[in-house]
């Protein structure tokens, strides 16, 4: 059996859809279950048990001998919530029980960590360990994942194949669900049918013109892709970026949706909302080189290639991964 958390939102269920392409079909989806606007990303796709996130870890236990892979892509991925207990309670200690049962059983183990630990940038985007320590997130979300990264760094015992993925900006299809947290094509798209336009957030930073704020995005059938890789690699643990290794603006992601759709551009500029202007990442771009170097060498979508396939196959037709 294969684990999957989170297995019902975003990138869970694109997972699962991957691992179905490719034949594996005894499949163990975690989640809460109870969010009904989740439910089309699991329609049609085969699986063998649906696990509450609370009985989970207790499963895993009992379970352990017929489990051979747990990918832990559940998290409150709210980057405006501010309520850290709730944060340290979903993100931080039940990721720890999970990774202390697959050291105890010896089960590898692939978890989902986040761009938004990079905070400013002031160190960089380089997944190199060492700089770990000294990042410094904007915000709670950032902070209990970047916890977890130095909680599981300081770990004597570990499984024998771990990674921990610093996913950039994910955009694609299953994301319906997810509200303001949705990505910018998703707003984009949707604002551009109610109104013929988008608009666009200012810039607040002298150093960035109004739409040219630049963020890595990457889809989502890449983010999954290296996700079997890893499934498959099973050796050279650590931690990873997992970005196109591309920074883009959000006016080429605008403009391009625009194209996707055959629509004339139209894009205007409103000021950031302040509940979230203080903490605004204004460039992302992943470095790549260390998943590259383990031997993944497949070609990521180009941000045209990407948001036209996503808009096309799956936004105006309203379908799911």
């Amino acid at each position: 059996m294969i684990v999957i958390t989170g297995a019902a939102g975003f990138i869970g269920s694109c997972l699962v859809q991957k691992l179905n392409d490719e034949g594996y079909l005894d499949l163990v989806l975690v989640d809460d279950f109870s969010n009904p606007n989740k439910s089309k990303n699991l329609e049609g796709k085969i699986y063998s048990k649906q696990v509450h996130r609370d009985d989970f870890p207790n499963w895993l236990t009992v379970n352990h001998l017929h489990t051979q892979f747990v990918f832990h892509i559940g998290a409150r991925t709210d980057t405006t919530e501010l309520d850290r207990d709730l944060l340290n309670r979903l993100n931080l200690d039940y990721s720890k029980s999970i990774w202390n049962i697959c050291v105890e059983f010896g089960l590898p183990f692939v978890y989902a960590s986040s761009a938004a630990t990079y905070g400013m940038g002031e160190h960089g985007y380089d997944d190199d360990e060492t700089k770990i320590p000294s990042l410094k997130p904007l915000n709670p979300y950032g902070d209990s994942k970047n916890d977890f990264d130095n909680w599981v760094l300081k770990q004597a015992r570990k499984p024998y194949f771990w990674a921990g993925l610093k996913f950039f900006n994910v955009y694609g299809p299953n994301e319906y669900h997810k509200g303001r947290m949705a990505s910018v094509v998703f707003h984009t798209y949707h604002q551009i049918v109610k109104t013929g336009g988008m608009k666009l957030f200012q810039s607040h930073n002298l150093k960035f013109n109004h739409g040219e704020q630049m963020r890595d995005f990457v889809y989502v059938k890449d983010v999954v892709n290296v996700l079997y890789f890893l499934m498959h690699h099973r050796k050279d643990s650590g931690m990873y970026n997992l970005g196109s290794g591309t920074a883009r603006t959000f006016l080429d992601l605008v403009k391009n949706t625009f194209h996707a759709m055959d629509q004339s551009e139209a894009i205007s500029f409103i000021p950031t909302p302040e509940d979230i202007r203080d903490t605004y990442q204004y460039f992302t771009e992943a470095k790549m080189d260390k998943l590259r170097a383990i031997g993944y060498s497949f070609p990521f979508f180009s941000l045209e290639d990407g948001v036209a396939d996503y808009v096309k196959n799956y936004l105006a037709p309203n379908r799911y991964l």
